[in-house]
């Protein structure tokens, strides 16, 4: 796994790897791994959040183990669970081998194996310990990085539940003891803010707001993502994003939304943002019925 000597180095990293990252972004992220201490990165959909954890794990050359957040997520779906239907194909086989050779099932054996590690399914947090533990097979541990998306969709249980791991990054599994690293994995965090977390999560994370980049910066990303588009469209693009955010709307767009903007015009061979440009590819932007229908085609294009 590649050391970055400061902010800097790692910023010029992400930029290798097509994310841009300002200053403050590359200082929030080089101190996140350097204190160990999870990234929570909180903003508006579509601004990059979720694209830094891939860049990092780019960067950084170890796998993204992600856990997309929903309501009512537990421990079943975050940590680990058992492989039911393997226990039962392996209940069956015993009780077959037993009944073959006329001999007595031992419940307490049976039960210990069907609470063996081979039936321990690894949920990402679990995964990411996993990973993240060095067993003496290399000199160091992978240490990949773990994605908690969306945390604000999950409920405050699943902020104690993670606070709890956060603690000590070990999982205890009643039936197999503790499972612990010492070198916690590369942990990222995504709020849109559709809540507030609670108090004790937000002080163990290094805290980064994501703002909507700046016209330059945005057609940088284009220029990255459409390399063939001209300078013009790109600035076309962005100017006509901006306009709509400005706009009350449902779901103003974000970068992701300009990204499959100018992706749609490249598909169709379009280089003008015109008002037919327009009309064609407004559904890559705009997601939401009230948006377009406040959006008159007639006057779309006067309203960008």
């Amino acid at each position: 796994m590649p050391d970055f000597t400061g902010a800097l180095d790692l910023a010029n990293a992400l930029g290798d790897a097509g994310y841009m990252a300002d200053e403050s972004l590359a200082t929030a992220s080089f101190l996140a791994g350097a204190l160990d201490k999870p990234l929570l990165c909180e903003g508006a959909p579509g601004v990059g959040k979720t694209s830094l954890a891939k860049a990092l794990a780019e960067v950084h050359g170890t796998e993204l183990i992600r856990l997309q957040c929903h309501e009512g997520l537990d421990s079943t779906h975050a940590l680990y669970d058992w492989d039911f239907a393997k226990q039962i194909l392996h209940v069956r086989t015993i009780e077959a081998a037993a009944k073959a050779s006329a001999e007595r099932l031992d419940a307490t054996r049976l039960d210990d194996e069907l609470h063996s590690l081979p039936f321990l399914l690894s949920r990402p947090i679990l995964q990411a310990i996993e990973s993240s533990r060095n067993d003496g097979i290399a000199a160091q541990p992978r240490r990949p990085v773990l994605l908690i998306d969306e945390i604000d969709r999950a409920g405050d249980e699943f902020d104690a539940l993670l606070l709890e791991v956060l603690s000590d990054w070990s999982v205890t599994v009643p039936e197999l003891g503790t499972i612990h690293t010492p070198t916690p994995p590369l942990v990222i965090l995504t709020s849109n803010r559709t809540r507030e977390l609670h108090d004790a999560l937000k002080r163990r994370c290094v805290y980064h707001w994501f703002s909507q980049p700046d016209a330059q910066t945005e057609e940088r990303i284009l220029a990255h993502h459409v390399p063939d588009s001209s300078q013009a469209l790109r600035s076309a693009v962005v100017r006509a994003a901006n306009r709509l955010r400005a706009q009350t709307l449902v779901k103003p767009p974000g970068t992701s939304e300009t990204i499959d903007w100018i992706r749609a015009l490249d598909a169709l061979g379009i280089s003008e943002l015109d008002e037919a440009a327009v009309r064609s590819t407004i559904s890559a932007v705009l997601k939401d019925a009230d948006d377009l229908t406040c959006l008159n085609p007639n006057s779309l294009v006067d309203q960008i």
